[in-house]
């Protein structure tokens, strides 16, 4: 079976056959979410379990604890984690909800143009989160717990409330997954000829002191975390470049290809 995209459709649909659709398609991926945040609901404790492990970790075998200082905050963090994996489970719905909207509305051409950055999508964030996970947040756990004990005779011990802990949590997931994401916005405006990789290429300073004042803000205040979002964000931005050298090189051998595969003028000069 040989998978075709078909053209623009020719046919102009009604601007409220447009609004009766788009309703359609809003209220599918509402359902989707409804449904997955029911369902996360379920195993919320689980999955704030799996989200507590990297301050686990962080605290010496058997210390560490978290704490609650008002009484429903328990029950609405529970409530907050179910929705935030909701949207990653539901994602995948939402997303072709969302294509299936805006694809009559593209040529053949622009359709194929967009479906790599459309699977791409989810899986530079999904790679910025378990960074974020895996790596930063242990290491920033660490740093931070390390201001643990004696100041002036007191006790100085690490006691975080629960609340303040998803929000944290979220906060680093958040952002960088949505800086890896660098890539798609790129490309996305080089293929639709905003931005050159000749004119990138002559900012690189400029974007660099960008991402370093994207990194500063968007993560918790603390060099490390900086440091851990800044240096692949820069990697990234450098793969772009090179990904836009590639298509272009690619590009200019089909340009060739069909010159060179062009029947010769005829004496006339037809």
């Amino acid at each position: 079976m040989v998978f075709k995209v078909h053209d623009i459709d020719e046919t102009q649909a009604p601007l409220l056959d447009h609004l009766i659709e788009l309703r359609t398609r809003l209220l599918r991926a509402i359902a989707a979410l409804i449904v997955a945040f029911c369902v996360c609901l379920y195993f919320a404790s689980d999955i704030f379990g799996f989200l507590v492990r990297p301050l686990t970790e962080a605290f010496p075998p058997g210390q560490g604890k978290l704490v609650y200082t008002k009484l429903y905050e328990a029950f609405f963090v529970e409530l907050k984690v179910a929705l935030f994996a909701a949207f990653f489970v539901s994602f995948p719905v939402i997303a072709n909800q969302l294509w299936a909207f805006i694809a009559p509305g593209l040529y053949a051409k622009e359709k194929k143009a967009f479906l790599p950055f459309l699977f791409w999508t989810p899986v530079l964030f999904t790679a910025g989160g378990a960074l974020a996970y895996y790596v930063v947040m242990p290491t920033a756990f660490k740093w931070m717990l390390g201001f643990q004990g004696q100041k002036g005779g007191l006790d100085v011990e690490a006691l975080p409330a629960a609340g303040d802990y998803l929000g944290l949590v979220m906060q680093f997931i958040l952002a960088f997954g949505i800086s890896f994401l660098l890539p798609v916005l790129l490309l996305l405006l080089n293929r639709a000829g905003i931005v050159s990789r000749t004119q990138l290429a002559g900012m690189r300073r400029y974007v660099i002191v960008a991402i370093t004042a994207v990194a500063a803000v968007i993560t918790p205040p603390d060099l490390l975390s900086q440091i851990l979002l800044l240096v692949p964000m820069v990697f990234l931005f450098e793969g772009s470049l090179l990904i836009m050298w590639l298509g272009e090189r690619r590009e200019a051998k089909e340009a060739a290809a069909e010159v060179s595969s062009a029947p010769p003028p005829t004496p006339d000069g037809r």
